[in-house]
């Protein structure tokens, strides 16, 4: 590549800017997504995940149904354990 190369930076300049507060208190500089108020970076237009993505499917290890079997096995464990105690004390 040579090192005299002009960019066409003029659109980019031009272009609108986020309108997203940054920490400072300033506005972000980034330029905004076409058809957005927002950049990249502040959640502009098609950002995040993609329709269907198979990534943030729920496993249901969490689900109504699950906590109450988790409920169920800790107490026969203890009852179990209870039994266990029993028999060595006989």
């Amino acid at each position: 590549m040579s090192g005299n190369h002009i960019r066409n930076v003029t659109p980019m300049m031009a272009a609108q800017r986020c309108g997203a507060k940054t920490r400072a208190g300033g506005a972000c500089a980034a330029p905004a997504v076409a058809g957005g108020q927002r950049c990249r970076m502040h959640g502009g237009r098609g950002s995040g995940a993609p329709v269907g993505n198979a990534n943030a499917l729920k496993h249901g290890a969490y689900d109504r149904e699950m906590r109450a079997r988790l409920t169920q096995v800790r107490a026969l464990r203890k009852q179990a354990r209870y039994l266990l105690e029993m028999a060595e004390l006989m």
